[in-house]
């Protein structure tokens, strides 16, 4: 009776071994497929995340808000003539070289604002290329190793069935909390791309004012805000790397219940940094 209980018990704790695993490997699994997907998708171009959409910003951009962005430019140059005439004693004394000055101000107006879009893909150009790079680092130092695996279930074997069922419970309810962290994911990454694209239909309209002493403010903030958006790539990756190298303390702590939870707050805590990481990066930029 004493051995048939006994393989009864081995049996289960077998099995219950086994959804533990299987739970926290599709964790671990999904922990590396989420870094590769991540740098993946935040180090597109805009053109290359769905050029569909690439391309109707761009007809937007050019055939609606273009002209539009002309006549701002018509008035901004307008208003510097004026001023410029009127600041030199109240008519009484002009100098012939700032009718030059502004020339060659409304030349390079016009010069930026033919090439605004080359402009801003160029920005992105470059925040793309150090998110890229940054991909290859993050990628190769964050996967989770079978010996890492192996550890862990040999842990697992030494703990009794009570014990095994309340962790196989736990690892269940993180299998959950995990398909939330991947709408979360989902959220900010598209949601950020949305926003790029949202920045560079509008474009040409601040960079009107680039010019203008009175009105450059709004195309400097315009430029930090493309910066910002730009590099909250590089911080969404950060992110994930610092959550995938905690949760590699997993599967090598030798309380595997206490890493359970532990995992669960890395999650949680991964939600929270992410969504601060538009803030973060505009405030680094001076962007508001």
């Amino acid at each position: 009776m004493g051995f048939l209980t006994d393989w009864i018990m081995d049996w289960l704790k077998g099995l219950l071994v086994d959804g533990i695993m299987g739970n926290l490997g599709g964790l671990f699994d999904n922990v590396n497929n989420q870094v590769g997907e991540i740098a993946a998708t935040v180090g597109m171009t805009p053109g290359a995340f769905n050029p569909g959409v690439f391309a109707l910003i761009r007809t937007l951009s050019e055939t609606v808000v273009l002209p539009i962005a002309g006549l701002l430019l018509t008035f901004v140059m307008t208003w510097e003539l004026i001023q410029l005439i009127i600041d030199q004693n109240n008519l009484h004394q002009i100098d012939t070289w700032i009718f030059f000055k502004w020339v060659f101000k409304t030349m390079i107006a016009v010069l930026l604002l033919t090439n605004t879009f080359n402009i801003v893909m160029g920005i992105f150009d470059v925040s793309q290329h150090v998110v890229n790079n940054a991909a290859g680092v993050i990628s190769g130092s964050t996967a989770i190793t079978s010996g890492m695996m192996a550890t862990l279930e040999a842990e697992l074997m030494a703990m009794d069935v009570g014990p095994l069922l309340g962790l196989w419970l736990q690892s269940f309810l993180i299998q959950i909390i995990v398909l939330a962290l991947n709408i979360v994911v989902f959220i900010i990454v598209y949601g950020r791309m949305i926003e790029i694209y949202i920045l560079t239909s509008l474009a040409p309209l601040p960079m009107a004012t680039l010019t203008n002493r009175e009105m450059s403010g709004m195309g400097h903030n315009y430029l930090k805000s493309l910066l910002a958006v730009g590099f909250q790539g590089l911080l969404i990756m950060v992110c994930v790397a610092i959550y995938a190298v905690l949760v590699q303390s997993i599967a090598i702590s030798g309380d595997p219940i206490g890493a359970i939870w532990g995992a669960i707050g890395y999650t949680v805590l991964l939600c929270y940094t992410l969504f601060k990481t538009g803030s973060v990066s505009k405030s680094i930029f001076g962007a508001h």
